[in-house]
């Protein structure tokens, strides 16, 4: 549709809301309710089972097998959180104290609390300036005797760059788990992200593409690390009809029967969902293209978002201060934000004071020789910088995309010429 590329000639003449002007976007953006019929019809029928135990009911069994054919994989593991699932996948891999784990700068708190719940240390390798995730050069000059796995971060629903991830991983020996909690559906050379690792694993938190509330699961196609993954979910139990002798401290990490009842109903309507973001978010991609200071987000070969958020990098020499930029999006309407997370997780307060279990150092005394400080990824820091997030949903309409193309172009025009003077 033509519209979207289009530039009006006299946008920079455009009076900004934040001045008085009109609005660019009037209207708050289209909604939809993500629970329903479908929801509360699974709900019954859990408990009509008189039982809400995953091992005993249905629900869990028919979410796994479900998901399982979704994925084209052999296993699917359900659990109580995305951060569990992160967790029990780097306890099947027999991650220790001391490894050390590499993984994305730019994170979830789950990311880090998986590794360091293991005693492993985590190791930040730089993003791809422009793609936002892992960096493979980087990730290489940060391989280490001590190095046990890669852990890429799909952020936002972007895809890894995982060919050149796996060599790396099969070169040295290295375990390759994929956090996919933001990347349902995500694409990587027309592959599905979270079955090019050893495991992949997913979030059913209340805010990502579908949801149960709280809940997860980890997928692998490797029949002995699931063996070891549903034991470690679950106490080292095996429920399988296996006497409880544990021969490893397992957490307990299980999915009840209403969150796998939820998750069903969800997980009917995922492809729905993701291919109303794609069609919001490719188009508000391609709209962006051209804009003056404005850099769009750009994705790896091969790569296919599923859109969790869109984010976009300004030029400050050309723009002026994110800061005033956002404001004046904001003002015209717009579901915009500065950023993602306020600083690269390493500069977290217990990185920094390498404060670890209770008010001991551990793990971080099993690793004198890691820094955590600012510098460490240069890349993460200026994205983080400079970022501009756009929100994205399923819901939202041919009016929303129009009007938020045209408050993007409106502002970045004002402030371009503002700052040109």
């Amino acid at each position: 549709m033509t519209t979207l590329t289009q530039h009006p000639p006299a946008a920079s003449r455009e009076k900004l809301a934040l001045h008085g002007g009109p609005k660019a976007k009037p209207a708050p953006y289209a909604t939809a309710p993500r629970l329903g019929d479908e929801e509360l019809q699974q709900l019954k029928e859990a408990l009509a089972q008189q039982t809400l135990f995953y091992a005993s009911g249905k629900k869990t069994k028919e979410f796994c097998e479900r998901f399982a054919a979704r994925y084209g994989v052999r296993h699917v593991i359900p659990c109580s959180s995305g951060t569990a699932a992160l967790h029990i996948a780097l306890g099947a891999c027999r991650i220790k104290p001391g490894d050390e784990v590499i993984t994305a700068p730019i994170t979830d708190m789950g990311t880090l609390s998986a590794i360091l719940l293991c005693g492993a240390l985590p190791v930040f390798a730089d993003l791809d300036p422009h793609a936002y995730v892992l960096d493979p050069a980087s990730v290489a000059a940060k391989i280490s005797p001590r190095t046990a796995a890669i852990l890429p971060v799909h952020l936002a629903g972007a895809p890894c760059d995982l060919d050149p991830l796996r060599e790396l991983a099969a070169r040295h020996d290295l375990w390759l788990v994929e956090d996919c909690a933001q990347a349902y559906l995500t694409e990587y050379k027309r592959q599905l992200c979270g079955t090019l690792g050893d495991l992949g694993c997913f979030s059913l938190n209340d805010f990502k593409h579908i949801g149960a509330g709280d809940a997860g699961m980890l997928v692998t196609n490797d029949d002995e690390l699931a063996r070891k993954a549903r034991l470690f979910s679950d106490k080292c139990y095996d429920r399988a009809g296996g006497a409880h002798d544990p021969w490893m401290i397992a957490p307990n990490y299980r999915m009840c029967e209403l969150q796998a009842a939820v998750a069903l109903a969800q997980l009917d309507k995922l492809d729905r969902i993701v291919a109303g973001r794609r069609r919001y978010g490719e188009r508000l991609h391609d709209g962006l293209r051209g804009l003056p200071g404005l850099r769009p987000q750009k994705f790896v070969p091969g790569g296919r978002g599923s859109f969790w958020f869109y984010m976009l990098r300004m030029d400050e020499n050309v723009l002026g201060p994110r800061a005033a930029f956002v404001e004046a999006l904001q003002a015209e309407g717009l579901n915009a934000s500065a950023g993602y997370i306020p600083k690269p997780v390493y500069l977290y307060e217990f990185f920094l004071k390498r404060r670890g279990f209770g008010d001991s150092d551990f793990p971080f005394n099993l690793a004198p020789h890691l820094r955590y400080e600012p510098g460490l990824c240069p890349n993460a820091e200026a994205i983080l910088a400079d970022a501009v997030r756009l929100a994205v949903r399923e819901s939202f309409s041919e009016d929303d995309l129009e009007q938020t193309l045209a408050g993007i172009r409106k502002v970045a025009a004002h402030f371009a010429a503002a700052n040109a003077r």
